[in-house]
């Protein structure tokens, strides 16, 4: 975007310190007092263009054909202080809204500051929030991010708490830093991106605090830039502008003198009227205090730094630092579980109650894989991460291939079993992930009112199906609303037939066993002897995941397939049976031709399931020592780049030797 020139009683009026950049300031804002008013007040009512000729931008839907110079203001700054409450802090005068402007016979829209908030409501959550801003930070995996921190620091300017998400990606050059703050442009070509849409940091920045500064080092074929742009709602709102203006700075390093320097791509005028303008709304009131902030981000990383938290309703800010400090809280969201006292302490410390308050639990579950290659940080401790279904008991796993118009649109393996804790716990659901992502935790997609279907939990990765912008939620779609039908198929039948395990009365008991005739089984002691199973056998086994190759584990009443489950389920029970050597009663029954096929066909297909995942394991070992040694190389590099630094800056101290002694002689 072009220039964008403010008068001085908005730019730099409280700025502090005295030192060359600050003089420099001063001479600028003398300059501009003097020459620029009357082209300011020209140009009052016009806007800038496009992101990639400024080092501000102006975030609009249309553009100005002609006069780009300025910016203009709205007929009344606001008066009063603004509201610290997000759900109140969107209440502008009803003067200060968006306008069309008319000049030199074109229309162009502005995006007015409000939409910043508006925009932000879509979550409503504030740890949905900065799951958005944990997202950027594992797409940058593949750039070579091996962690992400979040923490508390405090504002330099009044000692306020700020939120810091910190990690070691790739980072943005001056161009992929205007995209970031642009509306609706996303760069994020890799299929496994969580982010797609173009808008989540805007959003999620904005319903975590008013204000946020981004610091970011990108390194690419040897050249380094450092950029900071600055998004304040503050700024925006106390300065009365009728559009979004987003200052932001560049340097590049030079390596032949080894410094730091101001990038020339828009000019000196505008670098330091962006600079102006990001030191006196910013935390930082020097030059030489921002430059620092790039001192822990290495050759390359970004690091978002929300300050001006918003407030609860209760004036109390919404992030609880406080209350434990390994750990970021909502303040007053621990939910009180209505239940029997003696139940009551599990279900209150259960993990799908603590991750609406705690975000160390919520991010231990945010993703369904981490790379072992990579941290999530917080408050200083790493976030172990937990697989939710490790706390399943007599596990089942039930392959769904969805379709529309007739034709399979994907398909999914759900993990479905009782909590751990069942029965004492008041919990049902299932945890749906959209591309390793979780975007519903515990979705109870049944509501009981005699039992049925407490404790059943499951786990599943729908990547058919998606999210919506604020990622916790799935758009509803058909697709959507036959998921949800057919997860409330598995609840009823999962409980149906095991619920007598958790000590509740059996709906429904599988079919009498048929095992083959004349089937010897060996038992722990190395003897032989044919099993008898007994419906109400203690004995139940779950039922192994068949590979994605072919049956479909949807029980449908057909007499085959009813058949084919009982096989199923009492081959593995008889299994179970024979590692744990209890002494059965024997029974033999005919078992007809068609059912020992399909008792065939199971095995050959799991017997082919343990060979596919034998060799997924050999890939990921694979992929895992590929990584580690594209880390080392990439170590490797950063030395020998540092190495380059040094003896050109030892080049330049004896070439200004040399010139010395040539001087003397």
């Amino acid at each position: 975007m072009k220039a964008i020139k403010l008068e001085s009683d908005f730019v730099g009026g409280g700025l502090q310190g005295k030192n060359p950049q600050n003089a420099r300031l001063d001479e600028h804002r003398n300059s501009m007092t003097q020459s620029g008013r009357q082209e300011f007040e020209e140009n009052r009512s016009s806007t800038a263009l496009s992101t990639g000729q400024s080092s501000s931008s102006v975030l609009e839907q249309g553009q100005s054909p002609v006069d780009d110079t300025g910016i203009s203001f709205a007929s009344t700054i606001c008066p009063a202080p603004l509201c610290r409450q997000f759900w109140k802090a969107g209440n502008y005068d009803d003067g200060l809204g968006s306008k069309v402007t008319f000049q030199n016979g074109k229309n162009y829209l502005h995006v007015h500051p409000m939409f910043l908030h508006s925009n932000a409501t879509s979550h409503k959550w504030a740890f949905g929030a900065i799951a958005e801003l944990l997202d950027n930070a594992i797409d940058e995996i593949h750039n070579g991010a091996t962690f992400v921190i979040v923490d508390k620091i405090l504002n330099p300017r009044d000692g306020s708490p700020a939120l810091l998400i910190h990690d070691n990606g790739g980072g943005m050059d001056p161009e992929a830093m205007r995209r970031c703050m642009s509306f609706g442009f996303s760069d994020k070509k890799n299929k496994s991106a969580i982010g797609q849409y173009g808008n989540g940091f805007k959003t999620s920045t904005m319903r975590l605090g008013a204000d946020v500064i981004v610091f970011s080092r990108h390194l690419h074929e040897r050249a380094l830039t450092q950029s900071i742009g600055l998004l304040s709602y503050t700024f925006l709102s106390l300065t009365g502008l009728d559009r979004i203006v987003v200052p932001m700075v560049d340097y590049e390093f030079n390596t032949t003198t080894g410094n730091l320097e101001i990038s020339h791509r828009c000019g000196k005028e505008h670098f330091m009227s962006n600079l102006s303008m990001i030191l006196q709304w910013s935390p930082y009131s020097t030059e030489v205090e921002l430059l620092k902030q790039f001192d822990d981000i290495g050759s390359h990383g970004t690091k978002v730094i929300i300050y001006n938290l918003w407030l609860n309703d209760d004036g109390i800010v919404e992030l609880d630092f406080d209350t434990d400090p390994e750990d970021i809280r909502i303040c007053g969201d621990i939910k009180k579980v209505d239940t029997i006292p003696a139940w009551r302490m599990v279900n209150e410390q259960h993990i799908a109650n603590r991750l609406h308050y705690s975000l160390r639990v919520y991010l231990s579950i945010l993703y369904l894989r981490i790379p072992d290659t990579f941290q999530i940080i917080l408050r200083g401790r790493l976030v172990e991460h937990h697989n939710l279904a490790d706390d399943l008991k007599f596990q089942e796993f039930i392959l769904y291939r969805p379709q529309c118009g007739g034709c399979v649109e994907g398909q999914v393996i759900t993990t479905i079993g009782f909590l751990k804790e069942a029965p004492h716990v008041c919990v049902h659901g299932f945890n749906v992930y959209h591309k390793n992502r979780l975007i519903l935790p515990f979705w109870p997609v049944v509501s009981y009112a005699d039992s049925r279907g407490r404790g059943v939990v499951g786990v599943l990765e729908a990547n058919f199906i998606e999210p919506t912008h604020n990622k916790q939620d799935f758009e509803r779609t058909s697709l959507f609303q036959k998921l949800e039908g057919r997860l409330k198929e598995m609840t009823w039948e999962y409980w149906d037939y095991h619920c007598g395990l958790i000590g509740y009365q059996v709906k429904k008991k599988p079919p009498a066993p048929q095992p083959k005739q004349d089937s010897p089984l060996v038992m722990a002691n190395g003897k032989t002897k044919p099993v008898k199973f007994s419906p109400s056998s203690p004995v139940v086994a779950s039922a192994k995941a068949l590979p994605a190759t072919g049956l479909c584990t949807k029980r449908k009443h057909s007499d085959d397939l009813v058949e084919l489950e009982s096989v199923k389920r009492h081959g593995q029970s008889r299994a179970n049976a024979i590692v744990s050597g209890q002494n059965l009663e024997a029974q033999v029954h005919p078992i007809n031709t068609a059912t020992q096929s399909k008792y065939q066909e199971a095995t050959n297909l799991m017997q082919e399931n343990k060979k596919l995942r034998a060799q997924c394991l050999e890939f990921e070992k694979r992929k895992e020592e590929l990584n580690k040694k594209a880390t080392q190389l990439r170590n490797e590099l950063e030395e020998v780049e540092r190495e380059y630094s040094q003896l050109m800056a030892e080049v330049k101290s004896l070439d200004l030797i040399k010139e010395e002694n040539d001087v003397n002689m």
